[in-house]
């Protein structure tokens, strides 16, 4: 089983990191992805891969969340670091992101564009999928995917939403994550959604230490909940563990097939 989506270069791992990669090596949890969220802080991602190199995988990007507002020149420096990362450790890193577009933020919707097309233009040059992260902005991601005319799939991380928007994001190549949001009872249409779609659209992933699952709130996420996702996507399609774990690993390396 696979963990397509974690944040274990976090802080929050500082004091047990060894010992959660080992407990998931024991539960047969073979691989993570880790994706990254600044230029900053993808030394750290460089050096956990190279000490895990058969457990970890990551990703280059700079999520919304650590954007800042720059002006045209420091915009530019930016674009510039991070095609030279991306051109320099192509045969590092896996995917492009986590990068995407976040309209909860104050960042406005035209700046935050204007960073994904750099993402989906790397992406494109150095023949990656993406990682990409959504908040009230499956219209407007769509639309640039779709402009920016990217083939090359990915991973829609956190996937909630209509059965209409996941099938247009499979329609181009995306795989849709799944985690924790799955055992809320209130998530009714993104459970509805996911129950619809066939199997092999699907990634596992747990987002930790953020995105809980039900009954953990308030506790750090682990990628050892991986298998409590497995379970709950199990029981939401009526098929059993063993069918999610085997299809759901399978479709991340079809997805990776070209790094992994």
């Amino acid at each position: 089983m696979i963990d397509s989506h974690c944040h274990i270069d976090l802080p929050d791992f500082d004091a047990d990191r060894a010992d959660v990669l080992h407990a998931c090596k024991i539960a047969n949890i073979e691989k993570l992805l880790v994706p990254g969220l600044s230029i900053e802080q993808f030394s750290l991602l460089i050096k956990l891969s190279s000490n895990y190199p058969q457990q970890i995988d990551i990703a280059l990007g700079c999520h919304p969340y650590f954007l800042t507002a720059l002006s045209h020149e420091n915009a530019e420096v930016l674009k510039s670091n991070l095609f030279e990362l991306g051109l320099t450790y192509k045969d590092k890193i896996v995917a492009v992101g986590e990068c995407g577009l976040d309209g909860s933020l104050a960042l406005s919707m035209a700046y935050q564009e204007k960073i994904l097309a750099w993402h989906i233009d790397l992406a494109s040059n150095i023949k990656k999928p993406l990682v990409l992260h959504h908040r009230q902005s499956h219209n407007q991601l769509i639309r640039l995917l779709k402009l920016k005319r990217y083939t090359l799939g990915g991973v829609i991380h956190a996937f909630s939403g209509s059965e209409n928007i996941a099938k247009t994001y499979v329609d181009m190549g995306f795989k849709l994550g799944v985690g924790g949001t799955i055992t809320y009872p209130r998530a009714e249409k993104t459970i509805a959604t996911i129950k619809k779609l066939s199997l092999e659209h699907l990634l596992i992933e747990t987002d930790s230490p953020d995105m809980p699952i039900k009954g953990f709130q308030g506790q750090r996420n682990s990628p050892l909940q991986t298998i409590a996702v497995a379970k709950a996507l199990a029981q939401l399609k009526g098929i059993s563990v063993e069918e999610v774990e085997k299809q759901s690993t399978e479709n991340y390396y079809r997805l990776f097939s070209k790094t992994t």
